[in-house]
């Protein structure tokens, strides 16, 4: 009687404990999943190689790097780039509100690239999506002109010179619109998110049309909160896109206070050659420095995303 009257939960410990119940690994799938580790360990090191080296290169002394130094740990501990690149030529930042403030260029460069990549990633993301979702409509007898026409300009474009043109007729040169118009719409992520809103099942868009949604309150009450994972995904490639554009800048921004610090970087790194004779004294990890401090945002940035950028892809690239 006792046998019969075990509980359910006593069933349940009985049956994870007992060794007899596990499922017997074989031999090949051992050796699998060993050379997988394995290799997967290589191929994160050789991924993580180059940016611990410029790491290390950025802290390391010039007397040391010249002497041959090429280790992943930083010899003859040195911040003087750091302090060099982040604290040079203060300049007068908000003269209309604070007419004495005068702040590092670094700064005022960081706060500019901060600005650019918030305000473009937003506009960006919206405006590829009120694109991507009509074209996701199948039924809609425009999308057999527009679909064409929007693959058409992924591979044909005005080129340089005419970009240069339109943004010099619009007086956008010199302001945040001139670097950021160039880049409000990318083709092939208006694709991504085309491809997953397809995949957003239709009996959801008609329940919410029944209940009086219009086109538009579909979208934005149905689709929008379904499109957590490419949303996230178009948000990173944005971002980086914004954050590490320098050429706009130098196209279309010639008033140094309105430099992001993409730009700003890359002329520190041209002038470790050149005629500074600071920068020529530190020109042995000064590369080293200016590339950790433009990618450092987007490394923290990323873990917090990371979930949703490879869902993203997947359900955005691929369509059952």
């Amino acid at each position: 009687m006792s046998d019969i009257n075990v509980t359910t939960p006593q069933l349940k410990e009985i049956h994870v404990h007992n060794s007899k119940n596990r499922i017997k690994e074989s031999k090949g799938y051992i050796v699998f999943t060993i050379v997988n580790t394995i290799i997967m360990i290589l191929v994160s090191f050789a991924t993580l190689y180059p940016f611990l080296y410029l790491v290390s290169q950025s802290f390391t002394s010039e007397q040391a790097i010249i002497a041959g130094h090429n280790g992943l740990i930083p010899e003859g501990f040195n911040v003087d780039t750091y302090i060099y690149v982040m604290t040079r030529y203060p300049m007068k930042f908000m003269p209309e509100i604070f007419p004495d403030l005068r702040v590092p260029e670094f700064i005022v460069y960081y706060i500019n690239t901060i600005i650019y990549t918030l305000c473009g990633t937003v506009i960006s993301l919206f405006l590829s999506a009120i694109l991507a979702y009509p074209l996701s409509k199948q039924k809609l007898k425009i999308n057999k002109i527009m679909s064409p026409f929007v693959i058409f300009t992924m591979y044909f474009g005005g080129g340089l010179i005419a970009n240069y043109v339109l943004i010099l007729k619009l007086g956008l040169t010199n302001s945040m619109w001139g670097f950021i118009m160039p880049m409000l719409i990318s083709t092939y992520y208006v694709i991504l998110m085309r491809s997953f809103f397809m995949s957003i099942p239709k009996d959801l868009e008609e329940a919410g049309e029944i209940d009086g949604l219009n086109k538009f309150g579909v979208f934005w009450h149905i689709a929008r909160p379904l499109s957590t994972p490419i949303i996230a995904t178009m948000t990173l490639f944005y971002a980086v896109m914004y954050w590490n554009n320098w050429f706009n800048a130098k196209l279309y921004l010639q008033d140094k206070t309105k430099w992001p610090v993409a730009y700003f970087l890359q002329t520190i790194i041209r002038g470790a050659g050149g005629s500074d004779p600071d920068a020529q004294s530190m020109a042995a990890n000064i590369k080293s420095c200016a590339m950790v401090l433009t990618v450092l945002p987007i490394i923290c940035v990323y873990p917090f995303i990371q979930k949703y950028y490879v869902q993203g892809m997947m359900l955005g690239g691929v369509k059952e």
